[in-house]
């Protein structure tokens, strides 16, 4: 069997079989200097062509293989590459979902395996397409963030797909019952529970609840638990003119606040930080002041919040906690074969900040019931 000796630039030797080699003792043999054969090994000048041919004949002798007939022999032979897993997030403007992939992919690194990140940031490639991409290559396990099985509307099979073909999975915040694959999730429906309870402890009686399209399985846990919340701490007021739906964007939340606010809204609990800077635009736009007349809560906890302006309450995602069970489901289904269907939840932590506050007492007895027929 032929040994390999892979000569790196630094000039203190590398690995043959396990027995390191030094440079010195390719010089020793021709007798030159160790600087002169690692020059040679990796193409750099100062060296005639002469001795370049001389080393690159007494390295080879040594079972030495050249980066690039290196990397080709690893391209060509699939077996000798790290085991790839793919990790494909919504987009990247978000920092939520960069912060997921920091945990994720540092992690999978660590473990010995080749993480390949994916992004469907407008006008990017579908999760479709990259699902078909990575599997083209072999991937071995898969961690899709806020994807389309988080789409009531949308069809599970290309899950079912992946799963036949034997590749671990990891959903990341969306349940799909009958899908075999693990579900990692925040607590939606408690989040937006705490927020209720905690608004409505500061006088907020119309509580309003800004969200994106109703059949993502988020947005409708989070108006589960917003029901349920409002109806137990500010029981009489009907929930149906407080509930705007718009898109998860800084437009989508100026939209659902504007909305909310022509309905006597005090207070509008968000379903992610880049709404809840759309909602301080719209009320500022109206000369509202936030804290003043509107308080307003985000989803996330992303890293800008704690920097707006005001300082921004938020629901925040255990993300770390997160991100590592999701691989720790790929991993561990990868090394053992043993994976759940059940779905994890994680709770949310109400993070107060400066974007809360006492409702005014000019509108602290503003109540409206539900119209009866």
């Amino acid at each position: 069997m032929t040994s390999r000796c892979h000569v790196g630039d630094s000039g203190d030797g590398t690995y043959r079989e396990g027995v390191k080699v030094r440079l010195s003792d390719i010089a020793h043999e021709l007798g030159i200097s160790a600087a002169s054969v690692s020059r040679s090994l990796n193409g750099r000048p100062g060296v005639s062509p002469q001795l370049r041919d001389q080393v690159l004949q007494a390295a080879t002798a040594a079972g030495y293989v050249a980066p690039a007939t290196r990397a080709a022999q690893e391209a060509n032979n699939p077996a000798s590459r790290p085991p790839l897993v793919g990790i494909i997030v919504p987009e990247l403007t978000n920092p939520v979902f960069p912060a997921f992939a920091s945990v994720m992919t540092t992690m999978l690194a660590e473990q010995g395996y080749l993480p390949i990140l994916c992004s469907q940031s407008e006008p990017g490639v579908s999760e479709d397409a990259w699902l078909a991409l990575l599997t083209s290559h072999r991937t071995q396990g898969i961690i899709v963030v806020s994807g389309m099985h988080a789409d009531t509307h949308a069809s599970t099979r290309r899950y079912d797909e992946l799963r036949e073909a034997h590749v671990a999975l990891a959903l990341v915040n969306g349940h799909v019952p009958d899908l075999d694959a693990s579900f990692i999730s925040v607590d939606d429906a408690g989040a937006v529970g705490a927020a209720v309870e905690f608004l409505a402890g500061l006088g907020h009686t119309r509580i309003g609840l800004a969200l994106g399209p109703e059949r993502f399985v988020p947005v409708i846990a989070k108006t589960e638990g917003y029901r349920r919340a409002l109806e137990r701490h500010v029981p009489g007021v009907d929930p149906d003119s407080l509930i705007a739906h718009s898109t998860f964007s800084l437009e989508g939340g100026v939209a659902a606040a504007d909305q909310l606010i022509d309905h006597d809204a005090t207070a509008i609990i968000c379903a992610s930080d880049v709404m809840a800077l759309g909602a301080i635009r719209a009320a500022r736009a109206r000369g509202l002041s936030v804290p003043g007349d509107l308080s307003i809560v985000g989803f996330d906890d992303a890293s800008f919040s704690a920097h707006a302006d005001p300082a921004l309450t938020s629901l925040r995602q255990p993300i770390r906690a997160m991100a590592t069970a999701a691989v720790s489901a790929v991993l561990e289904e990868l090394r053992n074969g043993v994976h759940s269907s059940r779905e994890l939840l994680f709770n949310a932590e109400l993070i107060v900040r400066s974007s809360t506050a006492v409702v005014p007492d000019s509108r602290r007895a503003v109540r409206r019931t539900p119209r009866t027929a």
